[in-house]
């Protein structure tokens, strides 16, 4: 099996060769980039398993990144960054990141955190002989046996992690799904920060429905979880 695959964004040249040292000791193909674009290209063209993104990049910073990256990549991103204020915390979070780590930090922190983050169960994708049939939710037809969503006959450019979590919603329309339960479903673990589940379901109502404020499909249910209605 090939190497896991890591990322390294930061503009730290000595951090960065410190860090990247200790992960190519353990078996990883490291790659890296020192700002935010070279970060989207490199996560676009080499697809890394594991991306350590700094908060504080010149040009897009950390967050930014992170919001773009999750528009097309599953990654696992470990957030970096210098702020001990909470709020950076929570927002690192919020716009997808899996876990973070604050400056300083012992490189073999990191390592153990990437260990960790890779040690994480990944959904599998629908099997090829499921046979099963689309299922229709208003202008929305679920493919699984396809992997493919479209609405109105147009395909829908959804991420891997996007589809799996639409069709475990649908597989039950009309039932409330809790957080957890959906990061047991989807992420195969419920060690994940619960808001990874609300920037996923952010992404998908600005790629399905026609008013992401007023949403036709995905439902919050406040206190409890999410919908999906037929």
């Amino acid at each position: 099996m090939a190497s896991p695959r890591i990322l390294v964004v930061d503009d730290e040249r000595p951090l960065v060769e410190l860090v990247s040292s200790y992960l190519a000791k353990e078996g990883y193909e490291v790659l890296t980039a020192s700002d935010g674009l070279t970060a989207l290209d490199l996560a676009r063209t080499a697809r890394p398993d594991v991306i350590v993104l700094d908060l504080m990049l010149p040009g897009l910073d950390g967050l930014e990144v992170c919001r773009q990256l999750r528009q097309f990549s599953d990654a696992y991103v470990l957030m970096l960054t210098a702020k001990t204020e909470e709020i950076d915390k929570i927002l690192g979070l919020g716009v997808g990141a899996d876990d973070y780590v604050t400056k300083p930090f012992s490189p073999r922190e990191l390592v153990a955190r990437v260990r960790a983050l890779l040690r994480r169960s990944r959904s599998e994708p629908p099997r090829e002989d499921a046979g099963e049939p689309p299922q229709t939710l208003g202008e929305l037809v679920i493919d699984r046996e396809r992997f493919e969503v479209t609405r109105r006959g147009q395909a829908i450019q959804l991420t891997p992690r996007e589809f799996q979590l639409l069709a475990a919603l649908a597989e039950r329309p009309g039932r409330v799904f809790t957080r957890e339960q959906l990061l047991e479903r989807v992420w195969g673990d419920r060690s994940y920060d619960e808001h990874i589940v609300e920037v996923y379901v952010g992404n998908l109502r600005h790629k399905l429905e026609d008013d992401p404020s007023r949403p036709r499909y995905l439902q919050t249910v406040r206190g409890v979880g999410y919908r999906v209605d037929a």
